[in-house]
């Protein structure tokens, strides 16, 4: 039997609660205090929809990242250079990094929020760090002399960390520009000779 479509007061509850919680990550200072009740309440519906809608708090931070997401995304997949996937690897590798960094720059209070605990589990179990991880896996693996492509991948996905980035942009006050402009030039180090920063040529 075929599975029936949603019906218009789900769909339309659903667009509300993912617009409410869309406008209070983005202005909330402490995202982590932010409840399903908070939520259910600036979006007008009850405690009920949501957690029917999205199973927990947890499901309610994966699907609007994953919203947030999904024009990035759409980029990354088949979209063109440097993001597409016919850039060649030492170009695409620094401008998948720039762009996730810029991402979660621009969703701070989110992506922060789903990386401290809202994933359900381990960050690094959590879909979109493992599509991320794949992507940079498979476009590391194609630089010549380059070893280690899938440890190396860990290794960029943790310079843009939702924590770090909140401690160099917040804490420390780094700008935007600078931040960018500082991974660029680790990645280059990293990819640029197929070395390891700090390891010589004959080593």
């Amino acid at each position: 039997m075929a599975e029936r479509a949603p019906r218009k007061d789900a769909v339309r509850n659903r667009a509300a609660v993912l617009a409410a919680a869309d406008t209070l990550f983005a202005r909330h200072g402490s995202p982590g205090d932010l409840t399903m009740g908070d939520i259910a309440e600036a979006a007008g519906v009850g405690k009920g929809t949501l957690f029917r809608a999205f199973g927990d708090r947890a499901g309610l931070l994966r699907e609007l990242y994953a919203a947030r997401l999904q024009p990035l995304w759409e980029a990354v997949e088949s979209g063109p250079s440097p993001l597409g996937p016919g850039t060649p690897p030492r170009e695409r590798v620094p401008a998948l990094l720039d762009a996730l960094l810029c991402f979660k720059l621009d969703n701070r209070s989110l992506a922060l929020a789903l990386e401290e605990g809202g994933s359900g589990s381990s960050p690094y179990r959590a879909d979109h760090y493992e599509r991320w991880r794949e992507v940079l896996r498979a476009a590391l693996a194609e630089i010549p002399g380059l070893a280690e492509s899938d440890f190396t991948a860990h290794v960029l996905l943790a310079a843009v960390r939702a924590d770090l980035v909140e401690h160099l942009a917040g804490s420390e006050g780094v700008p935007r520009e600078s931040l960018r402009a500082r991974l660029a030039g680790f990645t280059a180090q990293l990819i640029g000779s197929g070395r390891p920063p700090g390891v010589p040529a004959d080593g």
